[in-house]
């Protein structure tokens, strides 16, 4: 097999000089860009039609980051948005045609090739490796992350890293090293709504949803039991003392319940038949939100408080 193609596969592209290693020259490798058998992402930097065509944004920006940060190897460490994609955090509503990495070489902040140069305190020693590149913790990840969007993109990543083993305790300590850093305001409100028991953005979000329009903040991954006290299922959020459950409800979450042979539809049937047992148990309400209702927030919000109200 083409050894460029497993290169890109793997790493999400390939280098001038690993092509001039495997017998292109530069003639050659300007012919090939032509007749569109490989995709220039950057300069010096390829990778195949196909694959770039079936990269998501966030592949290809660790494809992108991977590239820069391999290329100027250790006066940099990836951090912000692409350090929080390397941890494998969730991100919402920011920016992945930037790469963003800190200096570690006293080189001056700036903006240019799509890349963000950012001036900070870094300590090699205080880097983590990842995925063949060094990349700041992932608690500082999450809150650098955070001073670049809004509040509700913040939360979605702060939940994120809480949710993937990150204490509050770690998470604090490193964000009162920052109050001073521009955007903090908004970082501390997102703080303050944090939970780790979030378990994707839609939860993130339809909480801050609570939150903006005042809300009660519902209970995250509430366990509901039968009668011997075993739990039969566990809803994205409830409000106990309004008796309603609630669940947010994307379309990728029944692609990650269905079985295997199972087509989507099986995957929605089963999980009406468990909401339905879920109700019976409780004799409570239960209210779903989706992607739609994410985006119409004063009418979502003025139904979850109906049902609030008439459950009660």
């Amino acid at each position: 097999m083409d050894r460029l193609r497993i290169q890109a596969e793997t790493h999400g592209y390939f280098t001038r000089p690993q092509a001039l290693a495997n017998g292109y020259d530069d003639k050659a490798i300007r012919r090939t860009l032509r007749a569109r058998q490989w995709t220039r992402i950057r300069q010096g930097v390829y990778t195949f039609p196909d694959l770039w065509a079936a990269a998501d944004p966030r592949a290809r920006h660790r494809a992108l980051a991977h590239a820069v940060a391999s290329r100027l190897g250790d006066r940099v460490v990836l951090s912000h948005v692409s350090a929080a994609e390397r941890h494998g955090l969730e991100l919402w509503d920011v920016d992945l045609d930037l790469v963003h990495l800190t200096r570690l070489d006293g080189a001056t902040g700036r903006t240019e090739a799509g890349v963000v140069h950012h001036v900070g305190v870094c300590a090699t020693q205080e880097s983590v490796p990842l995925g063949g590149v060094r990349v700041v913790p992932r608690a500082r990840a999450a809150l650098e992350t955070g001073l670049l969007a809004s509040t509700e993109s913040a939360l979605v990543t702060l939940d994120s890293v809480l949710h993937h083993g990150c204490t509050r305790e770690e998470l604090e300590s490193m964000a009162a090293l920052m109050e001073e850093w521009p955007g903090s305001r908004r970082l501390r409100v997102a703080l303050r709504l944090t939970d780790g028991r979030a378990e994707s953005v839609g939860e993130s979000r339809t909480r801050y949803l609570c939150y903006l329009h005042h809300l009660p903040a519902p209970e995250l991954q509430f366990e509901v039991r039968d009668q011997r006290g075993h739990v039969v299922g566990t809803t994205d959020f409830a409000w106990p003392e309004h008796r309603l459950l609630g669940e947010f409800d994307g379309k990728v979450k029944y692609g990650r319940l269905r079985r295997p042979g199972e087509g989507p539809e099986d995957a929605v049937f089963r999980e009406k038949r468990r909401e339905d047992l879920l109700r019976e148990l409780t004799g409570w309400s239960m209210v779903r939100v989706t992607w739609a209702d994410l985006y119409q927030g004063a009418a979502t919000a003025a139904r979850v408080r109906r049902l609030l109200t008439r459950a009660a």
